[in-house]
């Protein structure tokens, strides 16, 4: 067996470990959906793309050499392979979606990455690569929320699956983190602040309202 089809196989068995699946990974690397299925049981391409091997590599937790880089020779045979835990890098975006009066969201770029679990995002019901980390600002949302809290926010979860939750939206250009509670009449719903002493928005008309994604997760700093 040649080391491309060590690579290949090695792949097809990280990825039925990982209970991942070809096309979501091959957007991972940012190709179309059918190129990692293509490589595996192709061999089209003949070798993973530098930049590609390194990208699946880091989010499997595994050697560059075992998806053909350099020193495949050290690599051990597929049939004893073990899998190391896939720590994947999430972005924590230098912004802060508002639980008080509103901040504008000029400032919307990766000020860090937070490292979590893939295994753990996918049991979460999350993509590793559709998620992002934002801070929230103020006490609106108290005591759901508290200022400062890191908050997880599932970008595929948006105004198209849209029900009753927290999340992150844009409303008159500011961004927030509120709670959504949709109304009797359809299509409405109201932007709600979980702590009583700040105001809700109610009946509020969808073409108004930017979804960005639903809270999935929050963690703090105890003092």
């Amino acid at each position: 067996m040649d080391e491309s089809q060590d690579a290949r196989t090695a792949l097809d068995r990280l990825i039925a470990d990982s209970g991942e699946n070809y096309a979501d990974l091959s957007r991972l690397i940012g190709r179309n959906p059918a190129y990692i299925q293509q490589f595996i049981k192709r061999g089209t391409p003949r070798k993973l793309d530098e930049d590609d091997r390194r990208v699946l590599a880091r989010f499997f937790g595994v050697p560059e050499a075992m998806l053909g880089g350099a020193s495949a020779e050290d690599v051990p045979p597929p049939a004893r392979l073990r899998t190391a835990p896939a720590v994947v890098s999430v972005p924590r975006l230098a912004l802060g979606a508002s639980a008080g009066s509103g901040t504008l969201d000029e400032d919307e770029r990766a000020a860090g990455v937070m490292a979590f679990d893939a295994r753990w995002l996918r049991q979460l019901g999350v993509r590793p690569q559709r998620v992002s980390i934002i801070r929230v600002d103020g006490e609106s949302m108290a005591p759901t929320l508290s200022d400062g809290d890191d908050i997880m926010v599932d970008h595929d979860d948006d105004a198209e699956r849209l029900r009753d939750g927290v999340y992150v939206l844009r409303l008159d250009g500011v961004l927030m983190v509120k709670r959504i509670a949709l109304g009797p009449r359809r299509g409405r719903f109201s932007v709600v602040s979980d702590n009583p002493h700040y105001p809700d928005w109610a009946d509020i008309d969808p073409a108004l309202v930017d979804i960005v994604g639903r809270v999935v997760w929050t963690g703090r700093r105890l003092n």
